[in-house]
């Protein structure tokens, strides 16, 4: 864990460094003026030296989309091994900064140097903000040492990139790792999955279950080309088993090739579908428990598999397994 000489601070957008156009606050060129400004305030003996880069277009991180984790992915790999950078701070937009560090989690696997991403929820210059506190504390907490893979800094927590999530709106102590049972099986790292694997663009999507879920709204969204749904189901991974109906459909699309991913949709809740009948038939029919990872975890780990290029089999084989901290504690 040594200090970074050569620390990349990638700035994508998002609250931080927001200013008020006509419409509202709106992501704005300029930052690292802005930063430089304000590090004259700062302990300078406890940061380390920096360069800086705009993610362009920058973007309200509530029109973040996978497209865009293959290019902050893309940016954070070159800057290391085409620039010699030893450690990324990324500046990002809250609302889908959980979702980032996720699947930045899963798609650097591998790579040596620690990635931390950070954002806030109110613009830097506000009075008693969030906004330097965090970018500069993030900084600090590099300066320190901070171990290879990605977290997020935020109010005064280093946390687990592929653990938290955003729980409040309305408050400093946004993110949150709650806790969740993690005894997955953790395996060395193949080179099939590592941050070197060619990653394309992989169709997802998520769906929670509830009790108005009808087979056709189940079977809709199957057959519109996704390639793995994320399913939330209820409890230690309890379903409508008893909607035969509903479960074929889950087993034709299996049996086509969709990979079928599931989560508790309890904030402390973990998949174990052996508890109750209704969680085993669901793994009868196909469904991979990706056992106490969050929502953003299981979606980001989804993502980089399929779009590794991996067959159902294989992505089915390592979601079910710990391959950074995200199933094991």
């Amino acid at each position: 864990m040594a200090t970074p000489e050569k620390l990349l601070v990638l700035y994508t957008g998002g609250t931080i460094g927001m200013q008020m156009s006509a419409d509202g606050l709106a992501p704005a060129s300029g930052f690292e003026a802005r930063m430089r400004t304000q590090q004259t305030c700062e302990n300078a003996s406890e940061l380390p030296q920096w360069s800086f880069r705009e993610l362009l277009p920058l973007i309200d991180s509530a029109n973040m989309n996978p497209g865009h984790w293959l290019a902050l992915r893309d940016e954070i790999v070159t800057a290391v091994e085409a620039h010699g950078h030893d450690a990324v701070l990324v500046l990002h937009g809250t609302d889908t900064l959980a979702y980032s560090a996720a699947a930045l989690s899963f798609l650097l696997l591998g790579l040596e140097v620690p990635v931390v991403l950070t954002g806030a929820m109110q613009p830097a210059g506000v009075a008693d903000g969030d906004a330097w506190p965090n970018l500069f504390g993030a900084m600090r907490e590099l300066h320190r040492g901070v171990t290879p893979g990605v977290h997020l800094y935020f109010n005064g927590q280093l946390l687990h990139g592929a653990r938290c999530s955003k729980l409040r709106s309305d408050a400093f102590d946004a993110f949150q790792v709650l806790p969740r049972q993690r005894q997955a099986e953790h395996v060395g790292l193949s080179a099939l999955i590592d941050y070197r694997q060619v990653r394309q663009q992989a169709n997802l999507a998520v769906l929670p279950l509830h009790p108005a879920l009808q087979a056709g709204h189940l079977g809709a969204l199957l057959d519109s080309g996704v390639k793995g749904v994320l399913l939330e189901c209820y409890g230690s991974g309890t379903g409508p088993a008893g909607d035969a109906e509903l479960m074929a459909v889950l087993r034709d699309a299996h049996a086509r090739g969709v990979v079928l991913a599931a989560i508790s949709q309890c904030p402390q809740g973990h998949v174990q579908f052996g508890v109750y009948a209704a969680g085993s038939r669901l793994a009868e029919v196909g469904l991979v428990s990706c056992g106490g990872m969050t929502r953003e975890a299981a979606l980001g780990k989804l993502f980089a598999l399929l779009g590794a290029g991996l067959t159902q089999a294989e992505v089915e084989y390592w979601l079910a397994r710990d391959l950074c901290g995200e199933m094991s504690d």
